[in-house]
């Protein structure tokens, strides 16, 4: 059984930065796509980035130029960094893998940016 855990969220102040983790644990092999969703009150889960087994990435146009994805490979974790955080991050952060063809996804960890 897989699992997925995060850590890194918190209450930060506009401008500031955070670091979150997702870490996998269980059966895992052949870990394709690692990725971080988030969903604000009252909208649709958006994806925020992602980040493939060849490295290539994908980011959410609000996101772009102050986000970073990066995964460690031996350590089954992806991780986010978020730089020059705005008001309007504020959200649940899930982070989502596909391992072996099937998809999980943590339990999902609050940003809150206050302006």
């Amino acid at each position: 059984q897989v699992q997925l855990v995060e850590s890194g969220g918190g209450l930060v102040q506009a401008g500031g930065s955070l670091r979150l983790s997702c870490a996998a644990s269980g059966s895992i092999w052949d870990i394709a796509g690692m990725g971080w969703y988030r969903q604000a009150p009252g909208k649709m889960r958006e994806l925020a980035a992602r980040i493939f087994s060849g490295g290539s990435t994908n980011y959410g146009d609000s996101v772009k130029g102050r986000f970073t994805i990066s995964r460690d490979n031996a350590k089954n974790t992806v991780y986010l960094q978020m730089n020059s955080l705005k008001p309007e991050d504020t959200a649940v952060y899930y982070c989502r893998m596909t391992i072996a063809g099937y998809d999980y996804w943590g339990q999902g960890t609050q940003v809150t940016v206050s302006s």
